[in-house]
């Protein structure tokens, strides 16, 4: 069809005339929208290209598209997906339906930083008309497939957010858990669709339902539009969905950017497809421009093959595309396009029906899953002859003038559903029996005829079910409307094929076949692992604990068993869930080609990202030590968490950094031989780093008790082998000197830090705690000073028995007048701050207090028994030095001591014994103050 006789479509605008004129806003407007749609139905049908428009997941599209596939066999197709996706199409054999062609970035180069990672979806179902074309054209000897839609790129080029091209945000059911999780199946993804057909006024669609006596537009759309469709020919169906997109375009509200955007993305199609038709030379009859009816009643001046080359298509940018097949469903598919829920699984069994009732041969891609192997091979198309001009005749005044045919009443068909509903319910808990089956039959019969219809729908059926099944609460986990929709076909989950995995994935499934589990199918897997008795498991446990730090939680989750530093689980156990969580896996394919790759590049990521802190990068040195198990990349970003640790003005981080820095020191410690060089740094740095920013953190708002603790522990932690490596200690105790805090808490921490460093006896310090408790002024605060005593544990854990002690003075010397209204901000205090200090706490009060009830009458604090001042025992020299001649007796315990520490050398007689004897008569100040020393320890 080239071409339409003048006037053809004259008998239409005196149809659409009433029509017209209930949306039209004046004369000027009801001529224009007169005019304008049948114009654009005249326009596309008279086009030498022709363009078969369509809806997408609609049957009556794939009925109508498998018809004319047979009847016409062109030799190219030209549809209306993003062009970029057209390598991976062939990779549909390999799975089973529905599946979803993806586009992915996670670099991006010349969009905003914060709308990474970028990803398109086109969701494929085989009740499509895309999905039709698509078989027709890779299984058909010399037909091409020319995807002519704009790039994934461009999707975004032209967006002003991320969000911009995704449909609206589709309602899951809060009763039906597995609803929601497969309606994530396609993430955050901006979805793409061929044959976007809804009407964007508003007015227009809220007239529509009310008229129409439906609930929704997929209601709508199936009892006026798939149904009539169902079994007309191909020009009536051409001509009335060109009608439905005219006139959906033309009362489209005015929304700028989005117009905009629909115009170039057709003068984008056109642009493409004469660049093609001239390269190749291809006769435009001979080929088909498969689009949504939106785009086919277009008016934009590069329309058709005669059109003009004005538009000029953009370079993309410097993103790095991936492409993949992910699994799709019929809930993610409803939930990305802002489908009623349950319209796709109708759609899918509406298209079994129309198969049976039509005959239609519907095409398949050779190999498709879940379908029967041809052994005849795909006949090339013969030779034809140029087709001719043929006018098109008007088939739409004929289809508006004639009534709707009225199905007759299928009783076995809805006897089925009533009695299969019943069953369904009975299983979900419900106390259904034979009169719900006959209420919800009648029921139905009923709701159809108050809505003008002869034949009950799906929709009258499931209303009908709920209204006599469901009666006041949900007994299970699914409603009756959520069991209907599984009845109705359910919510379909496609599954990508092994084939068509990325080789990520592919060595995932290779790596983790010694498991014996069939980890494509969903759900979840117990998997066993006696790495004892069965070495070879133990590349699969690494595996698996990789897959737990990459993949969603829930994917690979550990039953029994554990990965730290320095351990080694004999027995693990696994719930693998790797089937129903495959998008996941295969977008991990996207980053790299094994999961060492990808996890090196994630912790890369993580370590210079610019706002990471020192804690995140130890995070990532633990993760690197932990999972890939070599040196290399643990010290390249060691050293990295060395030059942020020194460019850090806070402390946020250290509680976090003194954890982390702790673990790795006890895992080199007993791990390697020497400390990497890179740890010996950080250690040094930070030591010299918390000194200088400590007088300010004791006075700074910003910073927490918490906090300033964590920097006295490493501080003290890390004091041995800082000195060792060159730090000063004199350093720490000037820091510490000019700390003033003002608040109870910091002060309490600044006291146990001088008790550790000696400036403060701990006999001073118990003065000021009476002190404290002696003061009815200062009293309501000293639980903050215990909070400070419990925090100082971090740094001083030989302050339990004091911290102990304090709580107990409290108890002891607090009357009740004071101490009730106490209690609760002491035990608010102690939770909040010091929950991980508690197990010590607890432990050194059962060392302290009797462990009996009869002996705690007679029991006597040690802090209140008497403390004498230490004994020293002084003796003459002649007594100190008579030791020797015992040394010079029995020399074998010298001898071993000597062995122990590496010193080789002779005894020389009583002359040696002597000398030491005169040296120690002569300075006898030195064996005193041993002994004192001994004695005091």
């Amino acid at each position: 069809m080239s071409g339409t006789p003048e006037g053809t479509f004259t008998a239409l605008r005196t149809q659409l005339q009433d029509a017209a004129a209930t949306f039209a806003d004046g004369p000027a407007a009801l001529e224009g929208i007169l005019r304008g749609i049948v114009d654009d139905v005249e326009r596309a049908v008279g086009e030498p290209l022709e363009i078969f428009p369509v809806c997408h997941h609609s049957p009556a599209s794939a009925i109508a598209m498998a018809r004319r596939l047979r009847e016409k066999q062109p030799k190219v197709v030209y549809l209306e997906l993003c062009e970029d996706m057209a390598p991976l199409l062939t990779e549909l054999r390999n799975c089973r339906l529905p599946v979803a062609v993806q586009s992915f970035a996670s670099e991006i180069e010349g969009f905003p930083a914060d709308w990474a990672p970028l990803s398109v979806v086109a969701p494929v179902t085989e009740a499509s008309a895309e999905y039709q074309a698509i078989a027709y054209a890779l299984d058909t000897p010399g037909v091409e497939l020319v995807l002519v839609d704009r790039s994934s790129d461009h999707v975004f080029q032209w967006e002003t957010g991320p969000d911009g091209e995704s449909g609206p945000d589709g309602e899951s059911d809060p009763d039906a858990p597995e609803a929601a999780e497969q309606t994530a199946l396609h993430g955050d993804a901006v979805g793409v669709e061929i044959g976007d057909l809804r009407p964007r006024f508003a007015e227009l669609e809220e007239h529509l339902l009310r008229h129409g006596r439906v609930r929704h537009w997929s209601e709508w759309w199936h009892q006026y539009v798939e149904l009539p469709l169902g079994d007309s020919d191909h020009d009536t169906y051409r001509q009335v969905m060109l009608l439905i997109g005219s006139l959906f375009r033309r009362l489209a509200p005015g929304d700028p950017r989005k117009v905009v955007v629909d115009e170039d993305r057709e003068r984008y199609m056109w642009t493409r497809m004469r660049e093609h038709l001239a390269a190749t030379g291809t006769d435009p009859a001979d080929c088909l421009y498969v689009c949504g009816a939106f785009h086919a009643a277009s008016r934009v001046a590069e329309f058709g093959v005669h059109g003009s080359d004005t538009f000029t298509i953009s370079p993309p940018s410097g993103t790095k595309w991936r492409h993949g097949l992910i699994p799709s469903s019929h809930g993610a598919i409803e939930a990305q396009f802002g489908l009623a829920a349950g319209s796709v699984s109708i759609a899918a069994s509406e298209w079994t029906k129309n198969l049976r009732r039509t005959g239609v041969r519907p095409f398949r891609l050779e190999g498709q899953a879940g379908t029967r192997k041809s052994t005849k091979p795909r006949k090339a198309l013969a030779p034809t002859a140029p087709a001719s001009v043929v006018p098109a005749a008007d088939r739409l005044t004929g289809f508006l003038q004639r009534p709707p045919a009225l199905d007759a009443l299928d009783e076995a068909e809805l006897l089925g559903w009533s009695v299969e509903i019943v069953r369904a319910a009975r299983r979900s808990g419900y106390l259904a029996s034979t009169a719900d089956a006959i209420a919800v039959f009648e029921t139905s019969i009923l709701l159809a005829g108050m809505r003008d219809r002869a034949k009950p729908t799906p929709y009258d059926f499931q209303d009908a079910a709920v209204t006599c099944i469901e009666k006041d609460a949900v007994p299970g986990r699914r409603d009756v409307g959520r069991l209907v929709e599984i009845m109705m076909g359910g919510d379909r989950v496609g599954q990508v094929g092994y084939d068509a995995l990325p080789p990520l994935a592919r060595d995932v499934h290779d790596r983790l076949a010694p498991l014996d589990l069939k980890l494509q199918q969903r759900g979840v897997q117990r998997a066993l692992l006696d790495i004892a008795a069965r070495p070879e498991l133990g590349p699969c446990s690494d595996l698996l604990w990789m897959l737990r730090r990459l993949l969603p939680q829930g994917a690979a989750r550990p039953v029994m068993g554990e990965r730290r530093l320095g351990e080694q689980s004999i027995q693990e156990s696994w719930d693998l869930a790797l089937g129903t969580h495959q998008r996941a896996l295969i977008e991990l394919g996207y980053e790299g080609v094994s999961i060492e790759q990808v996890l090196e590049q994630r912790l890369r990521r993580a370590a210079y990202a610019p706002q990471a802190s020192a804690a995140q990068v130890l995070e990532a040195v633990e993760d690197a030590t932990l999972y890939l198990r070599g040196r290399r990349l643990a010290d390249e970003l060691g050293t990295r968490a060395l030059e942020v640790l020194a460019g850090e003005r806070s402390v946020d981080g250290a509680p976090e950094v003194l954890r982390r820095v702790r673990r790795l020191l006890a895992h080199y410690r007993t791990a390697e031989p020497v400390l990497p060089p890179w740890i010996e740094s950080f250690v040094k740095t930070g030591y010299a780093h918390y000194c200088t920013l400590l007088p300010t953190a004791f006075t700074d708002d910003d910073a927490t008790v918490r906090q300033v603790a964590a920097m006295l522990g490493f501080l003290f932690g890390m004091e041995g082998l800082a000195l060792s490596l060159g730090c000063d200690r004199a350093q720490l105790e000037l820091a510490l000197a000019q700390c003033h805090p003002t608040e109870p808490s910091r002060t309490a921490l600044l006291w146990a830090a001088q008790t550790h460093l000696g400036t403060l006896p701990r006999a001073a310090l118990r003065a000021r705690c009476a002190e404290l408790l002696g003061n009815p002024l200062v009293v309501p605060s000293y639980p903050r000073y215990l909070s400070g005593f419990v925090h100082a544990l971090e740094p001083v854990p030989g302050l339990a028995d004091f911290v102990v002690e304090a709580v107990s003075n409290a108890f002891a010397r607090l009357p009740d007048a004071v101490l009730l209204p106490w209690l609760p901000t002491l035990i608010g205090t102690l939770r909040a701050g010091g929950a991980e200090h508690a197990p010590l706490l607890i432990r050194e009060a059962g060392r302290l207090f009797p462990a009996r009830l009869t002996e705690l009458d007679t029991w006597v604090p040690p802090w209140r028994l008497p403390q004498g001042p230490p004994r020293v025992r002084v003796e003459s020299a002649a007594s100190t030095a008579g030791g020797l001649p015992l040394l010079a007796a029995h020399p074998v315990t010298c001898d071993a001591l000597a062995d122990l520490l590496g010193c080789d050398g002779t005894w020389e007689g009583p002359a040696v014994e002597s000398s030491g004897a005169a040296l120690l008569a002569r300075y006898p100040q030195t064996a005193r103050a041993l002994e004192a020393l001994q004695t005091v320890s």
